[in-house]
């Protein structure tokens, strides 16, 4: 039996105090305070600290990063400065996870801690945000899957435009036959990247710089860089594989398409109503840069789904394309040159989503969404509208309901093996036939060996029995 029926059902009384510690956290009135950690914490991980800080009866009482570095300054910025209890520190999140007067944590790791610190915080009890790509792998993202089914926790994937009124919308209208028979989507992520040079291994010598950090021996000393390296491999310290450019490193990022291109993926999955795919085919390369950089900066994949209930060929196709430089504006809904966000459109960034159907045409970005229909493309129905993912997790945890998620871990990991196996099929060069059900590729030993690492450093494995 389930975990979550099996609490259900225990009698309140001596027989509760065997259901595990986990239940204290879940078993609290509604208005009782929300205690958060959030692990990683910088970039993204400030505006999660922010984001729960303007909840009500919420409080983020505690950070986690290897990089001692950084605490002081966003202590004063989130906390003190606006007369909020300092929060505790911790470098590694293993002992966060024993801290018991946590009730959830956020993950805002780089890529490849995202499934392990998942894992190990559900076992530990506590409610989990994992930002995207939830998965640094496939293999990661069934083990992450097998995890948050066993335990009674609300488990969120960082896909935050689910949350949005305008992706709601967009897929309610795509679902319901409105665009005819939705056979082709596209997600595009052009954002305008720069090289990332070269560096020497080892800490920059005294007055050196890096665009991410001012990598010095003095500054290393405050660094835990065989916690940040984790699963991966053990390679010498360098200033491109550590703050922000790990991105562009396959022993720790995914690329462009799993760095941005995650979230049009979903999207894109998301419209046209599909699962996993049968059939990858990617090409693209990394250009116009003698850099470190080892992922592709522009990229061309297509995903093929089985579509039984279509015409012609049965299937559905999904295109995803990463561009690095000067770009077109494919996404462009309005005369203004950027939307809501201030980010998502602009003259150096174009981002988000096209559906293609046999009534006309959606064109979407994180807020806005509208279509045009017929073959003279008259202007139809259109959606906008933005949502807090934050607020969503913390409301499905005073509830104990996982079904108010509108981030669900399952899709989102499911986004995510899109786009490994996009990768996958660009590092190796060829066409790649998928078995959605066995979870591997068919008569393929080079592929399926990419499905998890080749090895995992110890004590930062992913556990067989989660």
């Amino acid at each position: 039996m389930k975990r979550r029926k099996f609490i259900k059902n225990t009698m309140v009384g001596a027989a509760a105090m065997n259901v595990p510690f986990i239940l204290n956290a879940q078993s609290r009135g509604a208005n009782d305070r929300v205690r958060v950690g959030v692990i990683g914490i910088r970039g993204m991980g400030q505006n999660h600290i922010k984001s729960y800080n303007e909840l009500d009866n919420v409080e983020v009482v505690a950070i986690c990063d290897v990089d001692e570095n950084l605490f002081e300054d966003v202590i004063d910025k989130h906390f003190t400065s606006k007369g909020l209890k300092r929060p505790k520190t911790y470098v590694d999140m293993r002992k966060l996870f024993e801290d018991k007067n946590i009730d959830a944590v956020s993950i805002v790791t780089p890529n490849h801690w995202h499934a392990l610190a998942a894992i190990w915080a559900i076992q530990a009890g506590k409610h989990v945000s994992v930002e995207k790509p939830a998965c640094y792998n496939i293999y990661e993202g069934q083990k992450l899957l097998e995890a948050a089914d066993k335990y009674d926790v609300i488990v969120q994937d960082g896909a935050e435009q689910r949350n949005n009124p305008c992706a709601i919308s967009a897929a309610e209208f795509l679902h319901s036959g409105q665009l005819g028979e939705v056979y082709m989507a596209k997600g595009v992520c052009f954002k305008r990247r720069d090289t990332i040079g070269t560096y020497p291994d080892g800490p920059l010598r005294a007055g050196q710089t890096h665009p991410q950090g001012n990598f010095t021996r003095k500054y290393m000393s405050k660094v835990d860089y065989d916690l940040w390296l984790g699963p991966a491999p053990k390679r010498p310290f360098n200033p491109n594989r550590f703050h922000y450019n790990w991105h562009w490193n396959w022993d720790y990022g995914n690329g462009d398409m799993g760095n941005q291109g995650v979230h049009e993926l979903d999207i894109a999955r998301w419209g046209l109503n599909v699962g996993l795919p049968e059939k990858i085919s990617a090409v693209g390369g990394h250009f116009m840069f003698d850099d470190a950089q080892n992922t592709p900066n522009d990229l061309m994949a297509m995903f093929e789904f089985p579509n039984p209930e279509g015409k012609g060929d049965k299937k559905k196709v999904l295109q995803f394309e990463v561009r690095h430089w000067y770009s077109n504006q494919d996404i462009q809904l309005s005369d203004n040159t950027t939307d809501s966000t201030g980010y998502m459109k602009s003259s150096k960034n174009n981002i988000g989503n096209l559906f293609f159907g046999s009534k006309g045409y959606m064109v979407k970005n994180v807020d806005e969404w509208k279509t045009y229909m017929g073959t003279d493309g008259d202007p139809g129905p259109s959606g906008s509208g933005l949502a807090d993912n934050y607020k969503n997790f913390i409301d499905s945890i005073r509830a104990n309901d996982p079904s108010m998620l509108k981030a669900k871990i399952k899709d989102g990991v499911h986004s995510c093996m899109v786009m490994h196996l996009g990768n996958i099929s660009y590092q190796l060069g060829r066409t790649l036939e998928f078995d959605p059900q066995s979870m591997r590729f068919k008569n393929d030993h080079e592929a399926n060996a990419m499905i998890s690492r080749e090895a995992y450093r110890e004590p930062f494995v992913i556990p067989e029995r989660v």
